[in-house]
């Protein structure tokens, strides 16, 4: 008698211990009756609304969910191709050089006879941008269209405007800013900025790291 007294005491302390241990259990999720009963909401009008669907996982659907390609960071830039030749852009800043083969010319200095100096044989045009019509500003040339062309078209191209008026000109033209060649890195893993991209083809690492890096912890960053 006194052995099954106390195992009948021992049996309820342990009941009593787990009940009262389920009062400090977490409750952070959501419970089914919760998500079923959130799945519909009413609207204003009296109908009703669906938030999300609720789906049976059944054999079926976990070979259809297994079937499906995964999401890939290589999938998804994993074209090694050597990046295309850049070309000048609507609102790029671009700066026009003209030399001439002699003095006196359009854009060159007069000889100065008394001294010995053959005069400046070269200037520069101040840097301006692509207009909304693609093309820029050259004296004696009028409107250049740029917009889509290598540097090395517009060069001849302005070349060929001004055969006959200047003194055999060689042109040479620079894009000093690249605004239509430019990415925008922002977010919490690196310093917010807008970067233009170089010829060569930068990788995604390249462009972070011009950024400011990463500033992530190593264990988060992959």
């Amino acid at each position: 008698m006194l052995r099954k007294t106390a195992c009948t005491a021992l049996m309820a302390a342990l009941a009593a211990g787990s009940a009262g241990g389920c009062t400090y259990m977490p409750a952070a999720g959501p419970t089914a009756s919760a998500i079923q009963a959130g799945a519909e909401v009413a609207t204003a009008d009296g109908g009703i609304l669906a938030r999300y669907e609720i789906i049976d996982v059944t054999p079926s659907v976990v070979e259809a969910l297994r079937g499906r390609p995964l999401d890939s960071l290589l999938a998804s830039f994993g074209d090694h191709r050597p990046s295309s030749e850049p070309v000048i852009g609507i609102g790029d800043m671009v700066s026009v050089s003209i030399w001439e083969a002699g003095s006196g010319g359009l854009f060159s200095g007069p000889l100065v006879a008394d001294r010995f100096s053959a005069g400046s044989k070269s200037a520069l045009i101040p840097e301006q941008p692509v207009g909304r019509d693609g093309a820029i500003s050259v004296p004696y040339a009028g409107r250049i269209k740029v917009a889509g062309r290598r540097t090395q078209d517009v060069q001849a191209l302005i070349e060929n405007e001004l055969a006959g008026k200047a003194i055999q000109p060689q042109v040479l033209v620079s894009v000093t800013r690249p605004i239509s060649q430019a990415v925008t890195v922002t977010g919490e893993g690196a310093a917010g900025a807008r970067l233009p991209l170089s010829g060569h083809g930068d990788r995604i690492l390249d462009v972070i790291a011009a950024a400011g890096g990463n500033r992530a912890p190593v264990n988060e960053t992959f």
